[in-house]
């Protein structure tokens, strides 16, 4: 992966940097959560339900894009459990042990987060069946005529897996899950009472709710992305201007940072224009792309292609991708074949 995509500021997936501020602007409570308001309810019935009961809530499956908030609601279940919570990822946990440990460390009623958990080794996914659904571990001890399986009784707990893919999970592990909650994308409104909220927070005075609106048009749909965004925007306000936001600023400073008014990058404006300029609008295949602009096939697929598609840009088809009028208007380009590219109409998807 290059250094360009490493320094991607529009990047979903959490920095370094991220992760200092992150925790001071999570919501603690399911009400002050913002957006979401499927699961949000939905997770309101289930806690009211399992604590009316005594009981443990079943296990939980949430997915979606990254930065979405995902470890958010994690925290926010055990808060509102009034349980501990650990938390770890998929390739943190390397070999079977690394799971026994954890879980014989859990007390009645925890909740075990593991992010990225289609990343979990085939190993450790066959000591975690069992695990799940009867709350006990299968340990086999020594090598040979001389192995032994014994069985070690856990206590109730709550697993919460979070992913990015949820395709790429096992059917076997999927389906041991009680709850799949699927995140979308923020409307823009959501995600400018999120930078509303965060502003708050940082004190970061902010002229009107319109500078709030112009940085969450620009976010991607993601509150990760929005913060980051409204923290750069501080640092242009703090050195160019008196340090209040306004929408002139925020303008100005997300375009000297290569974001335009739909959120595009750089990167995004490149794929586009290779497959107007070299490929005559598509269809292309990934890896052509991919080394027509000298970037990893991974990353066009994974963080380039989704908000694309989404936002009407791009299409992808069986035979690559192809954009549409949408990304011919956007870049300022005449389309040929105006009358019969629409948003996806002219080609059969995937």
């Amino acid at each position: 992966m290059n250094d360009y995509f490493d320094d991607r500021i529009i990047e979903p997936t959490l920095s370094p940097e991220d992760a200092e501020v992150t925790n001071s602007l999570r919501p603690l409570m399911l009400s002050d959560f913002i957006g979401q308001s499927g699961v949000k309810d939905n997770l309101a019935i289930y806690m009211a339900a399992a604590k009316a009961r005594g009981d443990s809530l079943d296990h939980i499956l949430l997915y979606g894009p990254p930065g979405l908030g995902k470890t958010t609601l994690a925290q926010i279940i055990a808060r509102e459990m009034g349980v501990n919570i650990r938390i770890t990822s998929g390739p943190a946990i390397e070999k079977p042990g690394d799971l026994a440990a954890l879980l014989t460390s859990l007390a009645p009623g925890d909740i075990l987060f593991i992010d990225e958990i289609h990343r979990l080794s085939r190993a450790v996914e066959e000591v975690l069946y069992p695990a799940l659904e009867d709350f006990a571990l299968d340990i086999i001890i020594g090598k040979g005529p001389a192995a032994r399986s014994i069985r070690i009784d856990l206590k109730k707990f709550t697993l919460v897996g979070a992913t990015t893919r949820s395709g790429r999970l096992s059917s076997p592990l999927r389906d041991r899950f009680g709850m799949l909650l699927k995140l979308d994308l923020y409307t823009p409104d959501e995600l400018a009472t999120i930078v509303k909220r965060s502003a708050g927070i940082l004190d970061v005075p902010m002229e009107d709710d319109s500078v709030a609106l112009e940085i969450a048009r620009r976010s991607r749909g993601t509150p990760r992305i929005a913060n980051r965004l409204l923290k750069r925007v501080r640092d242009y306000a703090d050195v160019l201007g008196n340090g209040v936001l306004t929408v002139d600023l925020v303008q100005d400073a997300l375009e000297k940072m290569g974001i335009d008014q739909c959120g595009l990058d750089k990167l995004d404006r490149r794929l586009l224009a290779a497959v107007i300029d070299y490929y005559g609008g598509g269809p292309v295949g990934l890896e052509t792309l991919a080394a027509m602009l000298g970037e990893d096939a991974v990353t066009l697929e994974d963080v380039c292609e989704p908000y694309l598609m989404q936002s009407g840009f791009l299409t992808r088809t069986a035979r690559g991708r192809c954009v549409t009028s949408l990304a011919y208007e956007h870049l300022g380009r005449e389309c040929p074949l105006a009358d019969r590219i629409t948003q996806g109409s002219l080609f059969d998807s995937e």
